[in-house]
């Protein structure tokens, strides 16, 4: 990736703080910047702030806040992150587990507070490996709310967001990084200075390259990141040295609408349903977790399952944008009994009602599956039911640049990188190295986590 060494006339245009990103990670830095009183520059590639937080469902989880506290919910950044760090075996580095853990909440009540983001607590279902209901969202819950309210606080904060420009190169040397050249759609190139610079370009999801390097098993997936999600931050990181961290860790999510392309919600399967496949039979513990639920979709034939539920659980997924826009779409079939639903699912009648009787039965008995899932007190299927066609994805890495408490980008000996932070995908996330370790909200946990911490400490530093 290319560093262009520093110009002896210097810059023709220079901001205190330049973001590369605006999605939720970068909006998040360049509020808490302007905030901290520092002049910003938001670079974005595309016409509008859209990026992986538009695609997503817009939920980030965090701990203690004001709206658990307004429903009588126990719970702390300590057990948040005892979750983390439980759903990942132990493998993410605990102090950065902590710094988000501990900033996430804070940073929501100030999105809150000073912005007028209107979040709340889900408490329809729990996702997976999270002792409490800490999911928090905007009425929508949609990822396009989300980017949608930081980018129009960024821009009543007097936020300067240039788009429709493509960071091609960081300008800089061994003594750090001093500006940053872009790119726009007519070809001209231009290059900005800059006392301190937030990589917030996400990771290398849509770099099909750097996915067969660092998670072969991937290279072949849909993948519903944003394309721009090329590993720039990565590449740019390690040419000036900087370490880097569990580049196999990722996020994959096996509840891809196809062929609409529609993310559809795991409530579907928290609630009480279940994945089969084209034979109509079960193949895993869907329970477990929706990131490494994708590999265990894309082995079956065709890379194709389907998610099978009733009308209890679409009414409950039915509070999701996402879901609206399946229903809308015609992506969710719906059927009386199981013989029509397998009828209009294409699958074998007698294989899914034996596959149903026998997941109806584990529930009555609150038993464990042969694949480990247990149906203790979760509820049965009733008619009418419902079915998705779905496949696995790649949503986005969770391995980056290694940071300090403090967002700046590290050398493998510990010292900084003068003049350069990370923070969202382009830093190294607390999943750990495989799919199992990521726990819901993990990556708008650390987008707007280390978003804030990066934009206090880039305005800090400046002055």
């Amino acid at each position: 990736m290319t560093i262009l060494p520093p110009d002896p006339a210097g810059f023709a245009l220079e901001f205190p703080v330049v973001v590369i990103g605006a999605g939720a990670a970068g909006l998040t830095a360049a509020l808490a910047a302007r905030e901290a009183g520092a002049d910003v520059l938001v670079i974005e590639r595309d016409p509008i702030p859209q990026g992986s937080t538009a695609l997503s469902a817009g939920l980030i989880p965090a701990s203690g806040t004001q709206w658990q506290r307004a429903l009588g919910i126990d719970d702390s950044p300590d057990a948040f992150a005892a979750d983390i760090m439980a759903k990942a075996g132990g493998t993410p580095d605990p102090a950065l587990v902590r710094l988000v853990t501990h900033r996430v909440g804070p940073a929501l009540e100030w999105l809150h507070a000073t912005h007028g983001l209107d979040f709340s607590v889900i408490t329809d279902f729990r996702y997976p490996g999270h002792s409490a209901h800490r999911m928090h969202g905007l009425p929508s819950r949609s990822g396009r709310e989300l980017i949608d309210a930081l980018r129009a606080a960024a821009e009543s904060a007097g936020v300067e967001l240039l788009c429709s420009a493509h960071a091609t190169a960081l300008v800089g040397d061994a003594d750090g990084v001093r500006g940053v050249a872009y790119r726009r759609p007519d070809g001209s190139e231009e290059r900005i200075g800059c006392g301190a610079l937030v990589l917030a370009c996400n990771g290398y999801g849509g770099n099909k390259a750097l996915v067969a390097r660092h998670i072969p098993g991937m290279a072949e997936a849909l993948y519903f990141g944003h394309p721009g999600n090329q590993g720039d931050a990565l590449l740019w990181g390690q040419a000036l040295g900087a370490a880097a961290r569990d580049l196999s860790g990722h996020q994959g999510h096996g509840s891809v609408a196809h062929p609409a392309g529609i993310l559809i919600t795991w409530a579907t399967i928290t609630e009480g349903g279940i994945q089969v496949n084209a034979e109509g039979a079960r193949f895993s513990n869907e329970a477990h977790g929706y990131s490494e639920q994708a590999a265990a979709v894309l082995r079956q034939p065709g890379q194709i399952a389907w998610t099978v539920f009733d009308a209890r659980i679409a009414a409950i997924a039915r509070q999701f944008e996402d879901f609206r826009q399946a229903e809308a779409a015609g992506a969710i079939l719906t059927a009386p009994d199981p013989a029509t639903l397998a009828i209009r699912m294409g699958v074998a009648a007698e294989a899914l009602r034996a596959t149903l009787s026998e997941v109806d039965q584990l529930k009555g008995e609150g038993a464990t599956d042969r694949f480990g899932r247990n149906f203790a007190g979760v509820p049965q299927l009733e008619p009418p039911f419902c079915a998705v066609r779905v496949t696995g994805a790649l949503f986005h890495t969770q391995g980056g640049l290694v940071i300090n408490d403090r967002a700046q980008v590290l050398r493998p000996d510990g010292t900084s990188i003068p003049g350069l932070y990370a923070a969202g995908g382009a830093a190294c996330g607390v999943s750990g190295p495989d799919p199992s370790g990521y726990l819901s909200g993990n990556g708008l946990l650390t987008a707007v986590a280390l978003g804030r911490v990066a934009g206090l400490a880039t305005s800090n530093a400046i002055r």
